[in-house]
């Protein structure tokens, strides 16, 4: 005979498995949760470290003429006093040379880089007015860490075999450029190690001093004409609108020879006279790299010719997995006319790649360590009991991943070792629940009660002290919140994921623990108090 009498609860838990123990809606409820916790993990950005706010900037200002000594009295240090009024300001550098002064500004880390870009500009252009005499317009350059770093690196490279030149090269890889520029999420893209085509004057300082002649006449009479003449547009007394053009002076080789540089006892003296002018590249441009390659582990490495360097940048706070494959899908579309240019292409780095693979790999131990807590509750307690426990940590982890993406957090190794971190604190509650819900099933009197109140009793009865010990981890972990700094920042997803998942877990053990354990768990066979007490009458 069963004691029907209702068990009056006391605590959160209790009142938690009370009033989802025969609601239809439990089972729903648990399914939306780990459909949420799927969409999350599928969704969210992934990255492999978390990104750091970091702000910053340059004020250069410019002063023809100016000693060191004169820009740093009449530049810097005004402005460094200036700058110093902004809020959020960590340091100051200042730096004066001739002609030029440079202030660096550093603000707190976490402080955001729009508002500080902004404060900053703010700041200098209130002040324009106290800019002394001959200063010229400052420039206001802001550090942009977070467009800077790239995540992909795609190093182009003549094939063995390949006649093509350095500058058709680079204008198949600047077409290249242009559609992944276009690419959504991509942010900044740069080429390193590029050859520009250019008009080439060596000149011959024997000839140049025969005539007389000077580098710096050279230099003026070329740039001179090194600039595109515009269409002249005006008005006539008629007002009738006349327009006419001039014709470019330089367009091929024979063009720059035939500029003239001087005058010589009445003849003029053309460039070619005293240089050498040829088409090429860029000379001047030192920077040049090789990429050494092998195909497998025992070739040897083959150097090639120049190779160009396209890196990728992506947006902040974007998915780096699904921007580097929409370069790689533009890459793909391009292989043709590498094939037909003799042109090939090594990815140097894949920020997406390593990413992906730090996630997946953080959350195949995520699954080793569940299946290692399921194996050790079935000798524990039993394979029922394990199945209600392995349960409730993909659903708190689902809630928790859930309430990262929806604050703006990314998939990062940090964030992933924050939910390995509490992984063994997680299932604390709901073994507690479990256990205690086991030993009331095998009490001398579980036969006297009814399943539900019997379960409600026994999530009820332990509802307080989990509570205070959940909360006492939680509070160790509030602190680490306050780290300032680079670490502090590097660290935060810990502070923001473990107390979350850890209320999750109580939310979970008090609500799913105990509908699980009605539907999966029995009670002892044996009698009942009852029963017993009648035979010892008889």
């Amino acid at each position: 005979m069963e004691n029907n009498k209702e068990y009056k609860v006391i605590n959160i838990a209790g009142i938690l498995a009370k009033g989802f123990l025969h609601n239809p809606l439990t089972s729903v409820l648990g399914a939306f949760l780990l459909i949420m916790g799927y969409m999350a993990l599928s969704i969210m950005p992934r990255e492999e470290d978390p990104q750091i706010a970091i702000s910053g900037g340059a004020v250069i200002v410019a002063m023809p003429g100016g000693t060191p000594k004169e820009v740093e009295n009449i530049i810097v240090k005004p402005l460094e006093r200036k700058l110093r009024e902004v809020h959020g300001i960590e340091h100051i550098y200042g730096m004066a040379m001739d002609n030029v002064g440079i202030v660096n500004v550093m603000y707190y880390i976490g402080e955001n880089r729009e508002d500080s870009n902004l404060k900053l500009y703010d700041k200098v252009m209130q002040n324009m007015d106290q800019m002394p005499k001959g200063v010229m317009q400052p420039i206001i350059k802001p550090f942009d860490i977070d467009i800077d770093i790239p995540i992909v690196t795609v190093a182009f490279y003549p094939k063995k075999g390949s006649k093509i030149d350095d500058i058709k090269m680079f204008d198949v890889v600047r077409k290249v450029q242009q559609h992944i520029n276009a690419v959504e999420n991509v942010a900044k893209t740069t080429l390193k190690g590029a050859r520009k085509a250019q008009y080439n004057i060596t000149v011959d300082m024997g000839k140049l001093s025969a005539y007389h002649l000077s580098l710096g006449q050279i230099m003026k009479a070329v740039q001179s004409v090194a600039v595109d003449v515009p269409d002249v547009k005006g008005r006539t007394k008629t007002n009738k609108l006349v327009i006419f053009g001039v014709k470019n002076a330089i367009e091929n080789v024979e063009d720059v020879g035939s500029v003239i540089v001087a005058q010589y006892m009445g003849s003029p003296i053309y460039l070619r006279d005293v240089a050498h002018v040829e088409e090429g590249i860029d000379i001047q441009n030192f920077k040049t790299a090789e990429i050494l390659y092998k195909k497998d582990k025992n070739a040897t490495l083959s150097p090639t010719k120049h190779q160009i360097t396209l890196t990728i940048a992506k947006l902040a706070g974007t998915n780096a997995v699904f921007v580097s494959k929409d370069v790689e899908k533009v890459l793909k579309e391009f292989e043709p006319e590498f094939e037909k240019e003799g042109i090939g292409y090594l990815i140097t780095r894949d920020y997406g790649e390593r990413a992906n693979e730090a996630v997946n790999e953080l959350m195949m131990h995520l699954i080793i360590t569940i299946v290692i807590i399921a194996i050790m509750l079935i000798f524990a307690l039993g394979w029922r009991e394990s199945i209600i426990v392995t349960f409730s940590v993909p659903a708190i982890l689902s809630v928790t991943l859930f309430t990262a993406w929806m604050t703006g957090q990314t998939m990062n190794r940090i964030t992933l070792f924050a939910l390995l971190l509490s992984l063994g604190l997680l299932v604390d509650a709901a073994i507690i629940v479990i256990e205690n819900i086991h030993r009331h099933l095998h009490a001398h009197d579980a036969a006297d009660k009814e399943m539900g109140s019997l379960v409600v009793e026994a999530t009820d009865e332990i509802g307080a002290p989990t509570n205070v010990a959940t909360l006492a981890i939680i509070l160790t972990m509030v602190p680490m919140a306050f780290v300032g700094g680079m670490m502090g920042s590097f660290m935060k997803p810990i502070p923001y994921n473990v107390p979350v998942a850890l209320i999750a877990s109580l939310f979970v053990a008090y609500i799913f623990t105990p509908y699980l354990s009605l539907k999966l768990l029995n009670k002892t066979k044996g009698h009942s108090s009852t029963q017993k007490h009648n035979k010892g009458e008889k």
